[in-house]
């Protein structure tokens, strides 16, 4: 029985109009580089432009991987917590968002959690699979949330480096494997943490 094996990135670092940036290409072509010795089946990505340039950059180290979009890797707030739920600290963050909004957002994350955290079917899958999504840092957190059955609210906090790498497995019968969160090690030491606040970094 074949192992779907999801490999997470946030795009590469981008402008405040969402174009990636020198920076954002360099870490989207180390990335590839250091997927090329995985037998990617396939790469998935947000319809936004800054992920859409990170798998085609990426890709150029994956030779013959088909390259597609998948609408659920959109940039989204997969769950907004209600006031009971919600430390004082968010209260900001989630001002304005109506019932409406929270309910599409958490639709989406439902959606994405169907489509590739479910494991495949062995008769049409019976190997290994191997998937990368590049997506936002919303939905890596909402996907190593779900993995580790947290609270929905505990995607809150979970933040990732643009194109640090997360690992998921996922088999039949068992809940889904965080084998790796958030590693930049592809990354040399000035190209690490974009996409953090500014802070001291080890």
């Amino acid at each position: 029985m074949g192992t779907r094996h999801l490999y997470l990135a946030r795009h590469g670092s981008a402008d405040a109009f969402g174009t990636l940036t020198d920076t954002g290409r360099q870490q989207a072509n180390l990335l590839g580089e250091r997927l090329a010795g995985i037998p990617v089946d396939a790469v998935w990505h947000s319809p936004l432009p800054r992920a859409v340039a990170t798998a085609h950059e990426l890709a150029r180290h994956l030779p013959h991987v088909p390259v597609a979009e998948a609408v659920e890797l959109v940039d989204h707030v997969p769950y907004v917590p209600s006031v009971a739920e919600r430390h004082p600290a968010w209260t900001a963050f989630f001002d304005g968002y109506d019932d409406a909004e929270a309910a599409s957002g958490h639709r989406l994350a439902q959606a994405l959690v169907a489509r590739f955290t479910t494991a495949l079917d062995p008769t049409t899958h019976p190997a290994d699979t191997h998937e990368v999504l590049i997506t936002h840092a919303y939905q890596v957190a909402w996907l190593v949330r779900h993995a580790l059955e947290a609270p929905p609210s505990r995607w809150l906090g979970l933040n990732s480096a643009n194109t640090g790498l997360t690992v998921i497995e996922c088999r039949a019968g068992l809940p889904p494997a965080v084998i790796m969160f958030n590693d930049m090690s592809h990354l040399p030491a000035d190209l690490r943490w974009t996409g953090f606040p500014d802070a001291v970094r080890p």
